[in-house]
């Protein structure tokens, strides 16, 4: 049986913070699912095509990962693209507490699927989309926090 792990996030943007995470979690799995959800408790700053195509750009070379947008609940999309792991980054205790009690949900809604916590390197605990947009916003400069595909396209759409 295939070890397919979804990893749910809104990567708006895709960080390094997100790539280090990925990174490190490929070699645990035999294929990565990054599932782009839709929070209806936030408006994201670029749209759902852009943040598939960050991601398929990023890992374009690369046939374990795979990108899917997602409405609803993550252990609906765990069903649709086959996973029974769900990855998640953890920067802080408190990010923890809250994954906790998300898996235990996640858990009880579907107990064939695992929740797999991964720690961020230290050099990316700080780095958190809400924080880059924030910067954006206010013009500064975000690049040391994103990957070269995300700087270019920022770069090339600056108003």
């Amino acid at each position: 049986m295939q070890r397919i792990c979804l990893f749910p996030g809104t990567f708006d943007p895709v960080t390094l913070g997100h790539i280090d995470i990925i990174d490190r979690a490929l070699p645990l799995f035999d294929k990565l699912v990054i599932g782009i959800g839709s929070n209806v408790n936030k408006v994201p700053m670029f749209s759902d095509e852009q943040r598939l195509q960050w991601i398929r750009e990023i890992y374009k070379d690369n046939n374990k990962v795979e990108a899917v947008v997602y409405n609803g609940l993550t252990v609906e999309c765990c069903k649709n693209v086959g996973a029974n792991f769900i990855l998640r980054g953890i920067r802080y205790v408190n990010d923890f507490e809250y994954e906790k009690a998300i898996a235990d949900m996640n858990r009880s809604l579907d107990g064939h699927v695992e929740t797999i916590f991964l720690t961020c390197l230290p050099q990316f605990t700080s780095v958190a989309s809400t924080l880059v947009r924030d910067v954006l916003r206010n013009g500064g400069d975000v690049s040391q926090f994103l990957p070269p595909a995300v700087n270019n396209f920022i770069k090339n759409n600056k108003q």
